[in-house]
Formats: C-alpha cells, sequence, structure tokens
C-alpha cells in the first residue's frame, strides 16, 4: 500500500444559484490574457443541454477517457501514443474539438459609439471578432443555454437525454432545470497526463493537482482529446497547453481556489483525501462502469484509523495533512455520508471534483402540498420521478440510480429532522435509521450543507518545502544561476552584506539555499527525444 494525498472539492449543487460569480472570478485571474479568451477554467452550465464545448460527454465524438479493451487492459479512448506515430496520427487530431465548438471570443466596436456624430439613426457597436479582428454574427458563447435558453432545440442533443428511454423523454417547459459548475477534475487517472507526447502534463506528488509544464509543450493537443471533460484549452497566441491549475499558488499557502473563496451560494468544499496509489490502476480497470463509483469510494482510506495514520507517515505524509485528512469536509461528503459523487465515472479518470446532487428539482414537484413535509411521501415520489433520477445516475453514477436515490433519501429525511426539531416538533428517529443515518450524523450532516463555516468548508494544510530556501534570510546573499558560485551562496558574492552561508558544512541547517541535484534543463534533456517522452 502507497498512500498519497489529494486536494479534493465536493459542490452542493442545491445551493448553487447559477450566478457565475466563480466563472467571471476565475476568468478575471487566470484567462484575462490574449490568446485565453475563449478559456473558461471554470464555468456553469444549465441542464439539461449540451454544454461548451459542445457536446462535451460525447465520448464517441471526441474519443476522450479511457477504455478497457479485449483483454481486460485499460487503454485511452483516442488511442495509444505509440499508435498515434506509427499510424502518422500524432501530425493530425480528427477528434479534437474547434473553436466553433468553443466559442470565436468578440469585443465589440465601441469606437463607432464613442466617436460617432449626430446622426439620423442610434449608432450600433457590432460584434469583432478577437482571433480575426473581423465583424461577425454571433453564434455560440460559453453561457448560450443559461436558464435553459434554447434548450428546446439543444436539450434532446443532451449526451445524458439520449441515454435515457424514448417512452420518458420530456417536455422542458414541464421539466427540471439544475446548474452544473465545472472545471479541471484533477484525476487520480488522469487521461490527459497519459496522452500528451510531450509529457508536458503531469500530476503534482504533494497534492495531486494536475499542471502543465509551459516549457515542455509542444503544441500537440492530444491533452485536449484524451480529457473526456474538455478542461484543457491550447492558448492561440503562444501555441501551448493551458488548464485549471486549481489555484496551486493559493492551495500552497492554505487557502481556496479563488472559484471557492468567491461562490457565492458557498457550495464548495475543500479538503484532503488518503488514498492508496497502488490500487489506482485496478480500480479504473473495473468492468462495469456502474461499480467504478463504488471502486473509486474504496481507494479512499481512513484517516482516522492507526494503521492508515502509521502507513501514511511512513510515505512521507506530515501531520499537518493527516489532521487535514480528518477534518475534510470532502471526506464526511463523499464518503461518510454517501453524498456526493463524481462526474462521469465512467470516463475511468477518477475525478476528484464530486457533486451532490440536488434535491430540489423533486422537492419542488410538491411545492404546495402536504407532502414535502412527510418524508414518507417524499420516498414514493423519488422513486416515480425517473426522469431526473436518471438523469442524475447518468452524469454521477454512470447510470446507476439507487445510489442517486439512496442519497436523495437522506437528504429528504435530513429536511424533514431539522423542521421537525426547529419547530419543536416530535420525530420517529426510526425513519433516520432506514436510511442509515443517527440523529447525531444527521444533525452534523445539516451543519456541513447549510450553515457551516469558512474553516468547516475550507481545510487545507499549507505545503511543506523543507528543501527550499529561507528567501528572507538569504536575501542579498544570492543570485542567479548566471553568477556562477555566488548564486549557490558557497562564496559570497562582491554585491553581498549579507554573512555567506555554506552549504557543504551543513552549518545552514535548512534555512538557505539548496543545491539542486539537476536542473529543470538537464531532467528534460535526459528524457525527451524528438518531442516524445521517454517512457
Amino acid at each position: 500500500m502507497k498512500i498519497k494525498a489529494q486536494v479534493a472539492m465536493v459542490m452542493n449543487l442545491d445551493k448553487c444559484i447559477g450566478c457565475h460569480t466563480c466563472s467571471v472570478t476565475c476568468k478575471t485571474t487566470w484567462t484575462n490574457r490574449e490568446g485565453a479568451e475563449y478559456m473558461w477554467f471554470n464555468n456553469v452550465e444549465t441542464k439539461p443541454g449540451i454544454g461548451y464545448p459542445k457536446r462535451w460527454e460525447d465520448q464517441e465524438l471526441y474519443k476522450g477517457g479511457w477504455q478497457v479493451n479485449k483483454k481486460g487492459k485499460l487503454e485511452l479512448k483516442s488511442g495509444s501514443k505509440l499508435s498515434k506515430i506509427a499510424l502518422g496520427k500524432i501530425f493530425y487530431n480528427p477528434d479534437m474539438p474547434e473553436m466553433k465548438d468553443y466559442y470565436e471570443p468578440w469585443t465589440y466596436d465601441y469606437e463607432k459609439l464613442t466617436m460617432a456624430g449626430d446622426s439620423e439613426h442610434t449608432p450600433v457597436a457590432r460584434a469583432k471578432s478577437v482571433v480575426t479582428g473581423e465583424y461577425m454574427d454571433l453564434e455560440w458563447g460559453p453561457n448560450w443555454e443559461d436558464q435553459l435558453a434554447g434548450a428546446h432545440i439543444t436539450g434532446p442533443k443532451d449526451p445524458n437525454i439520449e441515454k435515457i428511454e424514448e417512452e420518458i423523454k420530456f417536455n422542458f417547459e414541464q421539466a427540471f432545470m439544475m446548474y452544473l459548475p465545472r472545471l479541471c477534475e484533477h484525476c487520480l487517472n488522469p487521461s490527459c497526463v497519459a496522452s500528451c507526447p510531450s509529457g508536458a502534463m503531469y500530476k503534482r506528488e504533494e497534492d495531486g493537482i494536475v499542471l502543465v509544464d509551459q516549457e515542455a509543450c509542444r503544441g500537440w493537443r492530444y491533452c485536449m482529446t484524451g480529457c473526456p471533460y474538455k478542461k484543457v484549452y491550447f492558448n492561440w497566441k503562444t501555441n501551448k497547453a493551458e488548464k485549471c491549475t486549481f489555484c496551486f499558488p493559493r492551495i500552497e499557502s492554505g487557502l481556496p481556489t479563488v472559484c471557492s473563496e468567491t461562490c457565492t451560494g458557498r457550495i464548495r468544499y475543500l479538503g484532503v483525501l488518503l488514498y492508496d496509489a497502488d490500487r489506482v490502476l485496478e480500480a479504473a480497470s473495473t468492468p462495469d462502469p456502474k461499480d467504478l463509483y463504488k471502486a473509486q469510494c474504496d481507494l479512499f482510506l481512513d484517516p482516522s484509523d492507526p494503521e492508515v495514520i502509521e502507513q501514511a507517515r511512513k510515505d512521507g505524509i506530515s501531520e499537518e495533512w493527516i489532521e487535514a485528512a480528518q477534518n475534510s469536509p470532502v471526506y464526511k461528503l463523499a464518503i461518510e455520508y454517501k453524498l456526493a459523487f463524481p462526474l462521469h465515472p465512467e470516463y475511468r479518470t477518477l475525478p476528484m471534483v464530486w457533486y451532490v446532487p440536488p434535491l430540489s428539482p423533486i422537492m419542488n414537484y410538491f411545492e404546495g402540498r402536504d407532502s414535502i413535509k412527510n418524508p414518507d411521501m417524499i420516498f414514493p415520489a423519488i422513486e416515480e420521478m425517473r426522469i431526473p433520477i436518471q438523469y442524475l445516475a447518468n452524469m454521477l453514477t454512470a447510470g446507476d440510480t439507487e445510489t442517486v436515490k439512496k442519497a436523495l433519501q437522506r437528504m429528504a429525511m435530513m429536511r424533514s429532522y431539522m423542521r421537525a426539531v426547529s419547530s419543536g416538533k416530535d420525530f420517529d428517529e426510526a425513519r433516520l435509521e432506514r436510511v442509515g443515518l443517527s440523529a447525531h450524523q444527521t444533525k452534523q450532516m445539516y451543519r456541513l450543507l447549510a450553515i457551516a463555516k469558512y474553516e468547516d468548508r475550507f481545510v487545507i494544510p499549507t505545503s511543506h518545502k523543507e528543501g527550499h530556501m529561507n528567501a528572507y534570510r538569504s536575501q542579498g546573499s544570492t543570485g542567479y544561476e548566471e553568477m556562477g558560485d555566488y548564486s549557490m551562496g558557497k562564496t559570497q558574492s562582491p554585491y553581498s552584506y549579507a554573512a555567506p552561508i555554506s552549504i557543504e558544512d551543513g552549518s545552514c541547517d535548512g534555512c538557505g539555499p539548496v543545491e539542486p541535484a539537476k536542473t529543470g534543463k538537464q531532467i528534460y534533456e535526459e528524457n525527451f527525444y524528438g518531442g516524445i517522452w521517454r517512457d
């Protein structure tokens, strides 16, 4: 058993109001530059709908994620690196989404308004393409389907709708609606990393965040095809791949991501999960897609188990991270309460951004009825409402409706119990046992979902960099690599007034600069050949 730690996220879709605050703050922080205009590391989609990019969930079209071959082995749906090279496919990518599938970014010709003189007609600011600089007609955008706009046309093309039986497809005017915030899943088994011919994408050892090495990226764009969630983008200005960074500078400092920090509905939870890295391949290779959710849950380890704690220490996980895992809201929602589920587990990437399914579409059906107060009436209704249940199951559990039903029943029972407690009415606690809850668990679940404070929702330990220099103490004593020996503190710089720090005699005690074993350039030159990573 090899224990690793992963910073994960859970989003409570029942509280998302679709305000796009997370999208805007992420956009202004990370992709407000040339070449990244069309990139939305975080976007909020209205479901049902085909999403952004168009039909991103259709892996028969885009060939994203993994599949199990006839021999029972895991392989990329888009083909292995060797097959791409042997067939010459590396020089073209027929399965990659095009700009029209995202949208062509535009601005407006505001000069027509500001410089317009007196005229008979009102001046108009026409849309102008940011890419070509030419005038254009607007045909699509990142939130084109907001509030089910145009869903009567695009909705039936939603891959999750297409999987629902023909006789229970529905009239959108009488349908449910939900919001789905999306970002990179930072998967345990990322297909984007495996797809990159240059080895430019990597998963960080310390926290599991998946990043792109801009220096190593050669613009092959197979990461865009390999990612089934279509959260890797191509910067047409720099010719490099870019993706959600999970705000790693903030995470390293113990702060939540920008999207989590600014979320108006407070729907996001961040925490640490401990998992067995040796069993990731086994879990991803589970034959039946409906068993993938359970297989992924089995990967996560109980952070309070003494044996797990002992092994985690041996594997280099610090006490601070173990304590954070023990207090993780993500572990509570996903593993203890069984309320959160991964997005499309059938892609076999083992995603680490999970979702609590919305109960509101079902509860709204009973609005104004007595049954909303009686869980005994709600439970049969949950069974009967096949459309939203099947739709949620297609998104979150590879079609397993029973698992989603149990989560919704737990949340419905929690609402009924807390309503009785707050109003001073009697409640038969035997009902809680029917859904596998105790009164204490129900109250804790309510606290976490409804009234959790900042420190309860975000339990993020700071990163450990014992091997790094104490920048403040070393200030003025070291320089750049071009300065030779001065840069490593071996000899005092002629421009320095600080005492020299010795590395050889060990007197630095972790506070001075540390000499790296190999530079990034050396590692790159040793492991790359012709733009192909040497496996």
